[in-house]
């Protein structure tokens, strides 16, 4: 049981976070490379980069222990767990920073309109690569207790809302918002992006915090309403099923305001924490106060 609470510690927890969105992200590269059969080599770079990083990852996770970052330094085993973690990270940002500039360079470079923007390959996708890399140096370089590691995580994970604002309007723009319900997610991300940078302040109220929550689960609940959706819609394209869900809306898009839901409320953990222990600090001193007197 000790080990297994430790393994639940945060900064665990976000390794996971890291190794289970690398690992999903091969299969969402190869749906949608898969449209124009990986015509370009360098489709195959971020295909073949999340399934050998997910691995070595693991390795790392095997090597790192339940150790806190802080404590890296301690042995050889954990300096190398740290070393593969920080490099796969910058590797992470590297093929995310290249892989949107390459979305780009296939037509908003050449006609730079607002119209190619939007109808070009999705150019943030791949920047979940390189959050995905900063989260993995973030969590190598400071440890799950220090206040800054929930701080950071807490806006991480707005870029995350943004990315999901971002690709809510672009993706639906194609069909000039013809459903109403379109509007949904680009609402709700907007609201998420709000409350998550409030709640990353130093000692964020308990309200806000608890605000936080609630507007963070409403993200996991539009982005089951979305999948569905978006599920219903290819099915109901006429053609095959296979040309539907490869040509029609994307299935795993709406999937997403979960996943950076989750980062959120695995960075708000840590400050709900620190406010519930500074509530009762202040209770006990008060009681003792009122004792005193």
């Amino acid at each position: 049981m000790t080990r297994l609470r430790a393994w639940l510690q945060p900064a665990a927890l976000l390794d996971l976070f890291v190794i289970g969105n690398l690992a999903f992200l091969a299969v969402d590269i190869f749906v949608a490379h898969s449209i124009n059969r990986f015509a370009h080599p360098a489709e195959w770079i971020p295909f073949i980069f999340s399934i050998a990083a997910p691995l070595l990852l693991l390795v790392s996770a095997a090597l790192r222990g339940h150790a806190r970052p802080s404590l890296a330094s301690v042995s050889g085993r954990e300096r190398s767990a740290r070393s593969l973690g920080l490099l796969i990270g910058w590797l992470s940002i590297i093929v995310g920073v290249a892989g949107m500039v390459l979305h780009l360079e296939s037509q908003f470079f050449a006609q730079r309109t607002l119209e190619s923007l939007v109808y070009t390959a999705p150019f943030s996708a791949p920047l979940a690569y390189t959050g995905l890399g900063l989260l993995l140096i973030l969590d190598r370089m400071v440890s799950d207790s220090d206040p800054a590691w929930s701080r950071w995580v807490l806006i991480m994970a707005a870029g995350g809302f943004f990315g999901n604002f971002v690709l809510s309007v672009a993706d639906h723009a194609q069909n000039g918002f013809f459903h109403p319900e379109e509007w949904l997610s680009v609402g709700a991300s907007a609201f998420a992006l709000s409350f998550t940078l409030m709640a990353a302040r130093d000692r964020p109220p308990r309200p806000l915090l608890r605000a936080t929550v609630f507007v963070v689960v409403l993200q996991c609940v539009i982005g089951l309403m979305g999948f569905a959706l978006h599920v219903r819609g290819n099915l109901d394209r006429p053609g095959d099923v296979i040309s539907s869900f490869l040509y029609g809306a994307p299935v795993f898009a709406p999937l997403l305001f979960i996943d950076i839901g989750l980062l959120a409320l695995l960075g708000l953990y840590p400050k709900i924490e620190a406010a519930r222990e500074a509530a009762i600090r202040a209770e006990v001193g008060g009681g003792a106060e009122v004792g005193g007197v």
